[in-house]
């Protein structure tokens, strides 16, 4: 085991599965996870308990939103938290596609408090910035130097992650987003960002509604294909999270959406999640991402909505070269019979189509214009679509500017 428990693998082995050649060399890999995760019906409402028993500490940073900071959801937290002797800094100006100050300032409200612990409760916006707040905290590295992959040096405080939506998997990733201008945003990937501790409660996404339940799961949906399809670093560890992400999650959602107190469907949905995040963690996402981010930039489209809207095109593009890899995947959202005897060509459409059809159901919208994407539009979200290579280099199939304006024109 490496430092904060990540395996790491350093040689080549053999394996026999179905989606392998029997002598199939596998190339080396690094697979990275969080230390500890934690999954239990009510274990929010008992985060004193967890954090006294695992670490000596008194002064707990919660970062967070308004939104949650005033539906009472976090009361029952922060009271066990003052149960068990631990005094609270309550950080929740946390906002969507959280800019570089906000990160800023709640890193020196937590520095200033005397933080000993770092606590991010809420969607990947809050999980995010708590990341960040982790490391400022307690190291003098300026922010802008820290954006881009392992460029974050210095020490971070004991960090906890706990979701409150079923769809960024920030909650195990080494990444954190800032919106850097008016409508660029900018990741720092790195492991010193991999959370101690990820809190998994069902609970906590009781009520949430149906459009962000449908958002959310799309989003984590398109973790586990983009993982499953990543060009440079996808392995058999990644591939087995993404896979079962994907049939938990397909399986749930509209479950999950037309019953938002079913419980079953949304344990289903968080665990999906977060096996999503441990496959793109170590199989980075690609051209759906990188599409996507444009439209939350320009047009404030919430992320999982903006991932959805593309989705569907950018699959099409890709099935050229990434045909095998989607009729993989057709098993894990279709049952056996409705593809058995299939051609891989004719698995791949039939997943893409179930894909659409399942978006169409969840009621989310399905076409750039629903959001307030004009035709005019199309050539500045294809050139900002570029400045994300970072992701652009994971997908199986090369995007140019023209490719990502004819996907943007598609999806109008």
């Amino acid at each position: 085991m490496t430092r904060g428990g990540s395996s790491t693998f350093r040689r080549s082995i053999r394996i026999r599965s179905k989606n392998y050649h029997p002598d199939m060399t596998v190339n080396d890999f690094q697979f990275t996870t969080v230390p500890s995760i934690v999954m239990a019906s009510g274990a929010s409402s008992r985060l004193g308990e967890l954090l006294t028993t695992r670490y000596s500490i008194k002064n707990v940073c919660v970062v967070t939103d308004k939104f949650l900071a005033s539906s009472g959801l976090l009361k029952p937290m922060l009271d066990d938290l003052e149960k068990h002797g631990l005094a609270s800094i309550v950080i929740d100006d946390v906002i969507a596609d959280p800019p570089d100050h906000v990160v800023l300032s709640a890193a020196q409200r937590a520095k200033d408090g005397g933080a000993e612990l770092v606590l991010g409760i809420g969607g990947g916006s809050s999980m995010d910035v708590a990341k960040l707040v982790a490391v400022l905290a307690v190291s003098t590295q300026p922010l802008h130097e820290m954006y881009g992959v392992n460029n974050v040096m210095g020490p971070r405080l004991p960090l906890v992650l706990a979701p409150t939506t079923s769809g960024t998997g920030s909650e195990v990733t080494a990444v954190s987003i800032v919106t850097t201008g008016e409508t660029t945003k900018s990741g720092i990937v790195s492991p010193r960002l991999v959370a101690d501790i990820a809190l998994l409660d069902a609970d906590l996404t009781f009520g949430l509604p149906r459009d962000i339940t449908a958002a959310t799961g799309i989003d984590a949906m398109v973790h586990a294909i983009e993982a499953y399809t990543s060009a440079r670093l996808k392995n058999p560890v990644s591939d087995l999270y993404a896979k079962k992400a994907l049939k938990l999650l397909s399986s749930s959602l509209l479950t999950a959406c037309n019953d938002g107190s079913n419980r079953a469907a949304r344990e289903s949905m968080m665990l999906g999640s977060t096996m999503a995040g441990l496959a793109f963690s170590n199989a980075p996402v690609a051209a759906v991402h990188a599409l996507a981010y444009p439209l939350g930039g320009h047009f404030h489209v919430p992320h999982g909505l903006s991932n959805a809207l593309v989705l569907m095109h950018v699959l099409r593009f890709n099935a050229p070269k990434a045909a095998h890899l989607y009729a993989e995947l057709a098993e894990d959202v279709l049952e056996s019979a409705a593809i058995s005897g299939m051609t891989i060509p004719e698995r791949c459409d039939a997943f893409i189509e179930q894909l659409d059809t399942l978006i169409r159901q969840t009621g989310l919208p399905t076409m750039l214009r629903h959001v307030g994407v004009g035709v005019q539009d199309l050539p500045r979200l294809a050139a900002d679509a570029m400045l994300q290579q970072r992701l652009l280099i994971n997908n199986p199939r090369e995007v140019t500017e023209a490719d990502a304006l004819r996907i943007y024109q598609d999806a109008l």
